[in-house]
């Protein structure tokens, strides 16, 4: 991997993956614990659809990404606060929507040579140096509104309906949340793809919650096992010829599978203990 690292396109996929992996590692912990992994992914995979506006109208396509799937978020936090029972077939229809209105464009785009796979796989060996400044802008408004609204979202993880009889602005918070998932969306699409993007938001987030005591520590052990993950991933598909992205979300896959493992020797130690002699 050292000898790798002399390689510009190499240095900036580590970088973009280390800051993925603190949006991730930060957000998805929210998103576990509030159980919005299904709505974050029915954002992410919206998102499509601004990718196939920025292309059809000509427009950077950060831009047309982050101001679609900004408005797919308000769209979506907006009808899951009104309609709770009917918020996954919603989200559903928005989540179809969207990746067929990209396409749609995609196809009308004049000269579309696109790389598709690209978007739905990811290409972290290809970020560029402008988007990694990008992604550290993103990174560092995901950090410092967490940080501003730690207690709020904390009050609002644990007990929703308490916060809000406390006078704690739960649904400015779920608006809140959503924009930032919608951030995180748009910075992991160049790391791992529309695709998979669920799976670095909600993987490490779940490993992290049942081996820390507090909200804070889960989101640090989950930005460090995203950080892992990505440099794995990274470091595999480089030795072994493997799709990036792909190989990053196996690697988690890996480790998820293991922590089950673990979970479950613990448990049946626990009742084995337990059992009178």
């Amino acid at each position: 991997m050292l000898d790798a690292l002399h390689y510009e396109f190499m240095r900036n996929a580590l970088l973009a993956g280390v800051l993925a992996s603190i949006a991730c590692g930060t957000i998805g912990s929210l998103v576990v614990v509030n159980r919005l992994v299904f709505l974050s992914g029915g954002i992410a995979h919206a998102a499509y659809g601004g990718i196939g506006l920025a292309f059809f109208f000509g427009l950077p396509y950060t831009l047309g990404t982050l101001g679609f799937s900004l408005g797919i978020a308000m769209l979506m936090a907006a009808v899951t606060l009104k309609a709770r029972h009917r918020t996954d077939t919603i989200i559903g229809v928005l989540w179809a929507f969207g990746m067929a209105l990209g396409v749609v464009l995609l196809d009308l785009t004049p000269g579309y040579n696109v790389d598709l796979m690209s978007y739905l796989f990811g290409s972290i060996l290809a970020v560029p140096r402008s988007d990694l400044w990008l992604m550290i802008a993103l990174t560092a408004v995901i950090i410092l509104t967490i940080g501003l609204l730690y207690n709020s979202f904390l009050a609002m993880s644990y007990d929703r309906e308490f916060a809000q009889l406390r006078g704690v602005p739960v649904r400015f918070l779920h608006f809140v949340l959503l924009g930032m998932v919608a951030l995180a969306v748009v910075m992991i699409i160049r790391v791992v793809g529309l695709i998979l993007v669920i799976a670095l938001l909600s993987i490490a987030p779940y490993i992290a919650e049942k081996y820390s005591g507090s909200l804070r520590s889960m989101m640090v052990i989950a930005t460090l096992l995203n950080v892992f993950f990505t440099t794995a991933g990274l470091w595999l598909s480089y030795a072994l010829n493997l799709t990036s992205g792909a190989t990053i979300i196996m690697v988690g896959a890996a480790c998820f599978s293991a922590s089950l493992v673990v979970e479950r020797l613990r448990s049946k130690r626990r009742s084995l203990t337990s059992e009178p002699v």
